[in-house]
């Protein structure tokens, strides 16, 4: 933990944000978590409760919240924005005018901009300029367990190494470790990446295919991503850790998923809408599949799995079909010409 408390700006009040101002204000730190919606926020202030998100769950009496973003932003050191992918670059826009110099942003938003297929930190410093500190903060953590205060990991990665220290050490506490890397696009692309390959696994689990199909798109999903990830410029060992594998397979088995719910409802016969409906919260791989294969095209990559996700998610083909057009494909070697081939 940080030896001076630092005041945070949280910039979404849905679970995962939520979550973190939870954890930031339990650690010490002033904490005001943004919202829209005056009800949950006179809820948090009053009942000490996201009764929306998190039902049942208490959060910390330190923690406030407004609907006040101007105000909000210009009180903090560090600005962490939690909002869905699509809403990211207008609240960055939004922040922008009121942030203090000095005062760097944070994200723990996964995925990538909507249309262009940029990755979030690209979209940041355009909106902020290249002399404001940048991190993305990210890694296998369901809001549910870091709220009840149950052990996390996760890491943080910034081009400013002081940056993402000042955010991992104001994270970091007795149940919740926050490590530090200066890669951006790879940390970036996990986060994004596995909500993809998370649907695979849960169609195949909501098909009743077993647990060795499970573990068989766990290893080839994390294939793609290296690949991608090297064509990028991102770096391998950045996709081993929490940023990738960490975060893929929690999503990938883990039923606090909405990904994986997604692809267990459609594994069971269920239709995109109806379980879109039933989750209730935004699902990113419905976005994210179609920035991943437009990457991919863009460096003439093979992403067998994400290419199928996308087309069930699209409705050009059922969940049965696609696994059916996976196991035909040819026999081949498993890493012909090394691991990025």
């Amino acid at each position: 933990m940080t030896d001076a408390p630092i005041t945070v700006a949280v910039l979404g009040a849905g679970s995962w944000g939520t979550a973190l101002a939870s954890l930031l204000a339990r650690n010490g730190h002033r904490t005001v978590i943004w919202g829209r919606d005056a009800e949950q926020v006179r809820a948090i202030n009053e009942r000490h409760e996201n009764t929306r998100y998190l039902p049942g769950i208490p959060l910390p009496e330190s923690l406030g919240a407004s609907t006040d973003l101007p105000a909000t932003v210009r009180a903090a050191n560090v600005v962490l924005v939690v909002t869905p992918s699509h809403a990211f670059g207008d609240t960055v826009r939004a922040l922008a005018p009121h942030r203090r110099p000095g005062t760097g942003v944070a994200w723990a938003t996964k995925g990538f901009e909507p249309g262009s297929g940029r990755f979030l930190h690209e979209v940041a410093a355009e909106l902020l300029g290249d002399d404001v500190p940048l991190a993305v903060v990210t890694g296998p953590s369901f809001a549910k367990e870091v709220t009840q205060g149950l052990p996390t990991a996760v890491t943080v990665h910034s081009d400013d190494p002081d940056f993402a220290q000042t955010v991992a050490e104001a994270l970091h506490g007795p149940a919740f470790r926050a490590y530090t890397g200066n890669d951006m696009l790879g940390a970036e692309l996990g986060g994004a990446m596995k909500n993809v390959l998370a649907v695979a696994t849960g169609v195949a689990d909501g098909m009743n295919l077993g647990l060795n199909a499970r573990a068989g798109l766990i290893t080839r999903g994390l294939n793609e991503m290296l690949r991608l990830n090297q064509a990028l410029g991102g770096r391998a060992e950045t996709l081993m850790g929490l940023a990738g594998l960490g975060d893929l397979v929690l999503t990938c088995t883990g039923d606090l998923s909405r990904n994986r719910r997604l692809g267990l409802a459609l594994g069971q016969g269920q239709s995109i809408k109806d379980a879109v409906a039933a989750i209730g919260q935004v699902v990113e791989s419905i976005q994210t599949c179609d920035e991943v294969m437009r990457l991919a095209g863009r460096f003439g990559i093979d992403l067998p799995i994400s290419a199928l996700v996308r087309r069930v998610l699209h409705e050009e083909i059922t969940p049965q079909e696609g696994l059916k057009l996976l196991l035909a494909r040819e026999q081949k070697p498993e890493y012909p010409q090394g691991l990025f081939h």
